[in-house]
């Protein structure tokens, strides 16, 4: 009896957790929710005047399905990111906090666009942060 209650807190707990890490996922409206938000936000970064010059030469298609991938799997949605780690991507675009501010705050406008609700967005940010380290160069 005890050892068939510890697996159903078990099961209990992995299933919490689960609805729990793809909070952010579902929040953004799954993976057409995010398709969406890359859509929206593209176009923003690459007429923000502070770091458009940083996507002169930018596959734009490439970039989209990455960012896709990218915020899909750190959302706790089905995905895998495919792409390079990155401090190889960034390495050398001499990115500096300005230019990485500047990129999250394009990333809220077209959350905002989208409707997302401020509490899945700082999530997300909140995710998406520690890449700051391996970005910024300069």
């Amino acid at each position: 009896m005890k050892k068939a209650l510890g697996v159903a807190l078990l099961l209990l707990t992995s299933s919490t957790f689960a609805q729990q890490s793809d909070e952010v996922f579902q929040g953004l409206g799954g993976k057409d929710g995010i398709h969406k938000l890359v859509t929206d936000f593209l176009p923003i970064i690459t007429s923000d005047e502070r770091i458009k010059h940083q996507f002169d030469d930018a596959d734009m298609k490439h970039l989209a399905k990455m960012l896709a991938e990218q915020f899909c799997a750190v959302s706790g949605g089905p995905c895998k990111y495919t792409g390079k780690d990155m401090r190889t991507i960034h390495a050398d675009l001499g990115i500096t906090n300005a230019q990485f501010n500047a990129l999250a705050e394009d990333l809220q406008s077209a959350m905002d666009k989208q409707g997302i609700a401020p509490a899945i967005q700082n999530k997300l940010v909140a995710r998406l942060a520690p890449m700051q380290h391996e970005i910024v160069t300069k």
